[in-house]
């Protein structure tokens, strides 16, 4: 687990997105320009939640966002994403 000292505010989370697939299952590599951006990831740090609205996520779950959702965050050489709990489609 990372070990990270941003806090999100509210109802937003902290994801560390797997990394893109380099290879097919067949074999192909994938170049850098054709690789999709990971839709799943880790979560890293949570908010507090709203005022009647708690925080369902907790650090360590697994999760899948939509393809666009969050903000790009690069700290300390690594890249992750902060998105509101909503952006959040499911837990695996």
């Amino acid at each position: 687990m990372v070990d990270v000292k941003i806090k999100p505010l509210a109802d937003r989370v902290l994801i560390l997105p797997d990394q893109a697939e380099t290879q097919t299952a067949s074999g192909i590599i994938i170049p850098d320009t054709a690789k999709e951006k990971p839709q799943k990831g880790t979560v890293i740090a949570i908010g507090q939640g709203k005022k009647n609205e708690p925080i369902t996520l907790k650090k360590g779950d697994r999760v899948l966002y939509g393809k666009y959702s969050g903000t790009e965050l690069k700290w300390e050489e690594k890249e992750y994403l902060i998105m509101r709990e909503s952006d959040i489609i499911a837990i695996i």
